[in-house]
């Protein structure tokens, strides 16, 4: 078939219709073929088909003597279209697109801007030059979805810019900028335009006037390399990547283009995407990417603006109350922080200078930035009456909620009408804090984790009364700090720490019943934990979880298991990283240290106490006991409405527990452990313990209908689940 343009006919493929989404024009004998697929120009399939159709008119055009390739908007080609991931292949493919671009036998230039991110980069390195705009980066992300570069990446990258630069950005995933990228021969030109299509016309009428020869990238010859570098990367690469595949696999299919041909580099390219695209790990990858972007989608915010949010108050300046503080400042929000005398405001003020100055020096702020903080932004009072201007007020007060409940009554009394208060709680009742004001519905939760200026996680706790834009406001707050919000309802622990609370007791009865905490910590750092609890706990400080118990003990249940041995440690002043001791030891402030001899004392004392006989779990058992009540917890606080969705769960533990990402999140582990064997699990060992292994309902329900939680995530709701949501 033909299209015509003016009295000229160029011939393309008949085999579909083009959906218009790759546009073709020509400016005077240049071809200028603009990808439009918004927000981030996705190589979907329409892409696909219409950039072969415009590539194939090109090289037929006998008016157009160079192409130039561009993305509308504000990036060039931001990856592929992983929504199709799922759906079965369909013609043309990726890689054979970028061939034929490759094959052109004329130049076609690829002008980028924004960013040119995995096939968009691919894109790019299937042209035959590359020009890039100020601030553009470019980069191969793939190994974050679980996969490595499936349409040349491994094979055309270490051709262009050598082994180094390629085992530097395909295991990492991390993008660069134009003069890296310009250093590493990436791009040809880096432009002062801002306008890429008037970059990319620029260098074309270059390339044209001065008749510059053409490159393709899979005729490079990279320079000959030492095979050791390999063994070095792969090394390196696995220990950053604790177990996930794909970073180790990205550095393999770089040393197969040190090996052979570039056709055979291609086969084995796709061999190894394939391969990890059919793994477990890519789609727990995949269903943590989805899950990110679904965490504000909530129906009670929908439409809903949040409130004004310029200036914020902080009550306390300890390590929470200062880290919340800085990130506030850091991103652009006016503070003040009140305490309670010169002398805690004068340690408040040093904690914050601490943190904004190691922002600096790693780049993140700039010198001036630094100075209109403490010039302009930050102001410290221990005056009450200083906050009657603040849009929104977060108090990070001791973990007491008579302290916190006088608190707010101050608050109530002297912020103006709308002003936001918010609690930082851990644990407590943010509805019986709420109750002591006269404004319950402008009352929420937001609890931000430690180091509130590096950890992304917040809690969005909604309380029984939290009007709906006040919730909207915590998840905008949360979008101007950058911090990952989830919301959460009101129990104790709300989402993260409840669950927390329960594998934590999971993993106090394995160790009371033969196991010791340095075992739990050494299963639990391969599964792929940075640390294990014990270590974590000690890197949070005993004294924590010694004040929860005393909190809590009045309430255990007469059957209920307990276990002292954390509190005989505590009792010694033994509190963990701080004091240099706990389950580990620290010597001279070492941030990895040596398991503490006094834990085995202390435990084979509590076990004879207690008269337990003990038993030889091995590391399987140890991983299933642990994620059993870490699943089933989770199971619980979807049931009850706590978290809305299976998905909230996995990224509360992800982004605020360490859970490896590569795993998906606990929910998206069982669903792919099965949750027959899971619930299983639970009744075998309930056998032993029938007051802590009491199995969630919904799940039993799931495996009841033969759902999973993924299911429910799609909205396929059990009963159960969605009346407490409705409740809630």
């Amino acid at each position: 078939m033909g299209i015509e343009r003016g009295d000229r006919e160029f011939c393309v493929s008949s085999s579909f219709k083009s959906s218009g989404q790759v546009s073709y024009e020509l400016h005077d004998d240049v071809a200028v073929m603009t990808v439009n697929n918004a927000p981030v120009n996705a190589l979907s399939l329409a892409i696909r088909q219409d950039l072969q159709a415009n590539i194939e008119r090109f090289d037929s055009d006998a008016s157009a003597k160079a192409a130039v390739i561009v993305g509308a908007g504000k990036v060039f080609i931001a990856g592929a279209d992983i929504r199709e991931f799922k759906l079965p292949a369909i013609e043309p493919h990726l890689p054979d697109v970028i061939d034929r671009i490759e094959e052109c036998t004329k130049p076609v230039i690829a002008a980028i801007h924004g960013v040119a991110l995995g096939g968009g980069l691919e894109v790019a390195l299937g042209c035959h030059f590359r020009v890039g705009v100020k601030g553009a980066k470019v980069g191969l992300p793939e190994v974050h979805l679980g996969i490595i570069p499936g349409a040349g990446g491994t094979q055309r990258l270490p051709r262009l810019a050598g082994y180094e630069k390629a085992l530097e950005m395909i295991p990492s995933g991390a993008p660069i900028g134009t003069s890296d990228a310009k250093a590493a021969g990436i791009l040809d030109h880096v432009s002062e335009e801002s306008d890429a299509v008037a970059a990319g016309l620029a260098f074309a009428r270059s390339v044209i006037d001065e008749g510059t020869p053409m490159r393709r990238c899979s005729q490079l010859v990279p320079a000959a390399v030492d095979a050791k570098m390999f063994e070095a990367a792969k090394l390196a690469v696995a220990k950053r990547a604790r177990g996930q595949m794909s970073p180790v696999v990205g550095v393999e299919a770089v040393e197969v283009a040190s090996q052979t041909s570039f056709a055979e580099g291609m086969e084995k390219e796709r061999e190894m995407f394939m391969a990890l695209k059919n793994s477990a790990q890519h789609r727990a990858l995949s269903h943590a990417f989805f899950s990110d972007r679904a965490l504000g989608k909530l129906p009670e915010i929908e439409g809903v603006a949040p409130r004004q949010l310029k200036a914020i108050g902080v009550i306390g300046g300890g390590t929470m109350g200062a880290g919340i503080a800085t990130s506030a400042l850091m991103n652009g929000l006016s503070v003040t922080l009140i305490e309670r005398d010169e002398e805690a405001l004068g340690r408040a003020k040093a904690t914050i200078a601490a943190n904004i100055g190691g922002a600096v020096k790693k780049g993140k702020l700039s010198a001036d930035q630094e100075v209109r903080i403490f010039e302009e932004a930050l102001k410290l009072s221990t005056d009450y009456g200083s906050l009657s201007n603040a849009d929104l007020v977060i108090e990070a007060v001791f973990e007491d909620i008579e302290v916190k409940k006088q608190v707010f009554k101050q608050l109530d009394a002297v912020c103006k009408a709308g002003a936001v208060l918010a609690t930082n709680t851990s644990y407590l009742d943010v509805d019986a804090i709420a109750a002591v004001t006269e404004r319950p519905e402008d009352v929420i939760g937001l609890h931000f984790f430690s180091p509130a200026h590096i950890m992304k996680l917040l809690e969005v706790v909604v309380a029984e009364k939290t009007a709906p834009d006040v919730i909207a406001t915590g998840f905008q707050l949360g979008k101007i700090m950058r911090k990952v919000a989830v919301r959460a309802g009101v129990c104790d622990g709300f989402i993260g720490n409840r669950i927390l609370a329960s594998y934590r007791t999971a993993a106090d009865a394995i160790v009371m019943d033969g196991s010791t905490p340095f075992d739990v910590d050494e299963v639990m750092l391969e599964f792929g934990f940075a640390m294990g609890p014990y270590a974590v706990a000690d890197l949070a400080g005993l004294d924590i979880g010694w004040a929860t118990r005393k909190r809590k003990a009045p309430t255990l249940a007469p059957n209920e298991r307990f276990f002292t041995f954390p509190d005989r440690l505590c009792e010694q002043g033994w509190f963990g990283q701080k004091t240099g001791k706990g389950f580990y030891i620290y010597e001279n402030g070492a941030r990895k240290g040596v398991p503490n001899p006094t834990v085995f004392e202390v435990l084979a004392e509590e076990r004879k106490q207690k008269k337990i006989t003990e038993q030889n779990l091995s590391k399987e058992q140890i991983l299933e006991r642990y994620m059993a009540a870490m699943v089933n917890e989770a199971a619980k606080v979807v049931e009850e409405g706590i978290a809305l969705r299976p998905l909230d769960v996995d990224m509360t533990l992800i982004y605020g527990y360490g859970f490896p990402r590569w795993r998906g999140g606990p929910m998206q582990y069982a669903d792919e452990v099965g949750l027959e064997k899971i619930l299983n699990n639970i009744r075998e060992y309930a056998r032993e313990d029938d007051y802590f292994w009491q199995p969630a309902k919904l799940l039993e329900e799931l495996v009841e209908s033969g759902r999973t939680f993924a299911d429910l995530n799609a909205g396929k709701g059990s009963q159960s689940a969605t009346k407490t949501r409705e409740n809630a």
